[in-house]
């Protein structure tokens, strides 16, 4: 069962954390560190330096560089005051100043004033712009959580759903006993990027498994490093369903299931589950036939070629010699 998607905020004291790994120094207007980043692309200020506003979108990051640094220290105090104050008027979610420079003392006095904060980075403006693009599309993307497990099965994202109790975590196990890696058991976040859906599991219970009768395990300390993964781009849903004699399941593989996930289609196929049956060894061919689809190879397609072409072949190619039979 997915929960609806989430809208992201990001605050612009979000980008001093290490782990985004900007490098920022808050030089003024400390108090606006919670004004909220609107869209993950930021604004260079061109011709708003001289007053021309009409491109500069509020709620943004405004990124001066080596150029702008000096634009503003060659220009008279006047000019400089009105750049400062063009910038400012957009209602920018914050200033960052690039190459470690010393940002003019308008624009530091007008920052504190307007509680914008105003930050300093040793980054060059191209690193950092490619630092704070992807972290804030990676934050801000469509997002929503999920009851399931996911695994990496032999390259292949699978997202193994079915009702409590069904068997997802103990079959995840047998997987990953067999060398394949664990993603998430139990919740997994799902994140839409790129028209992509990639998941990833929880912080306190990543790595993480419950199995009825044994408990919470750590699957990390259990089999090592390789036996998980931080995150994983969905591929296919396998869900998994109790067998029931007076239903219909797809036994020529023609018929194609999927699953709609943050708008994206992600292809699906459903396992009825009983006893004496191998969920484990299905889904590792599952994943092989799916390795094979995204190659060009469909076997069932292929199969129900081969067999029309085996009937007309040996279908009569005229008509019968009545006069001839007595």
């Amino acid at each position: 069962m997915s929960r609806p998607a989430r809208p992201t905020h990001v605050t612009a004291g979000q980008l001093t954390a290490p782990d985004v790994r900007l490098e920022l120094r808050v030089l003024a207007g400390e108090r606006g560190l919670r004004r909220t980043i609107a869209v993950p692309r930021i604004q260079k200020p061109g011709l708003a330096l001289t007053g021309w506003d009409e491109q500069l979108h509020p709620e943004r990051l405004l990124v001066l560089g080596a150029t702008e640094m000096d634009y503003l220290t060659a220009i008279p105090a006047e000019a400089r005051a009105l750049a400062v104050a063009t910038l400012l008027a957009s209602d920018p979610a914050g200033v960052v100043v690039t190459r470690g420079l010393t940002p003019p003392a308008e624009l530091v006095a007008g920052c504190e004033e307007a509680e914008v904060p105003l930050f300093v980075t040793p980054l060059v403006s191209a690193e950092l712009i490619v630092r704070v693009t992807g972290w804030l599309q990676d934050q801000m993307a469509p997002a929503t959580s999920i009851h399931g497990v996911l695994l990496d099965v032999l390259g292949i994202g699978i997202l193994l759903l079915g009702k409590s109790g069904i068997g997802k975590s103990e079959t995840a196990l047998d997987l990953v006993v067999r060398g394949h890696r664990l993603v998430a058991d139990d919740i997994v976040h799902i994140r839409q990027k790129s028209g992509f859906v990639f998941g990833s599991g929880s912080g306190i219970i990543r790595h993480h498994m419950e199995i009825r009768g044994l408990g919470i395990i750590n699957i990390k300390d259990l089999f090592g490093i390789a036996a998980v993964r931080e995150t994983k781009k969905l591929e296919l849903v396998v869900e998994l369903v109790e067998w029931a004699e007076d239903d219909e399941y797809d036994r020529l593989g023609l018929d194609e299931h999927h699953y709609r996930i943050l708008d994206v289609v992600v292809p699906m196929v459903r396992l009825p589950v009983r006893p004496g049956r191998n969920i484990a060894t299905i889904i590792e061919v599952a994943a092989r036939n799916q390795l094979l689809k995204l190659q060009g190879h469909n076997s069932a397609r292929e199969f129900q070629d081969r067999l029309n072409r085996a009937i007309a072949e040996a279908r009569p190619q005229g008509g019968f010699d009545v006069d001839g039979i007595e």
